[in-house]
């Protein structure tokens, strides 16, 4: 199975309304974000999904985690991030996370300053290198993908 059906096959675990979120969120970093390499971690807890300029995980700049009623898009570096508003949740040495209600979020012009500020501190992504999707791990063990 090749990389994209497979990242289907994860995201067809969800309901279908957390699932088009997923498609949509996905879409609109890979618009976002061109050049950027897609890693995807069926995980036990959630779907993952970073964006990097590399295929390593210190690379990672942001990440889409789907859960069973929503979607986050996190910072991996989001404690080294000027968050004046206060927009990030978490208290962790390394990651933040704002929750995704829609993708109208992303244009918010502090959710802005914040994704400027995480690419301006990571290793470039390349926007003239070819987007690729990699399936890292897959977890044999997974919560349910659906509410109870």
């Amino acid at each position: 199975m090749d990389a994209e059906a497979q990242i289907e096959s994860f995201i067809a675990k969800f309901s279908d309304g957390v699932a088009a979120d997923i498609r949509a969120a996905r879409a609109e970093m890979r618009r976002r974000l061109p050049g950027a390499v897609e890693m995807v971690y069926d995980n036990y807890n959630a779907l993952a999904i970073g964006y990097g300029a590399t295929d390593r995980l210190a690379d990672v700049v942001f990440s889409i985690a789907a859960f069973p009623k929503w979607v986050r898009l996190f910072f991996y570096r989001g404690a080294e991030l000027d968050d004046p508003d206060g927009l990030l949740d978490g208290e962790g040495a390394q990651v933040r996370s704002l929750k995704l209600p829609n993708l109208a979020v992303l244009d918010e012009p502090g959710v802005q300053a914040l994704m400027a500020q995480a690419l301006a501190k990571a290793t470039p992504i390349d926007p003239t290198a070819p987007s690729r999707s990699l399936v890292k791990s897959i977890s044999a063990k997974q919560r349910p993908r659906r509410p109870a």
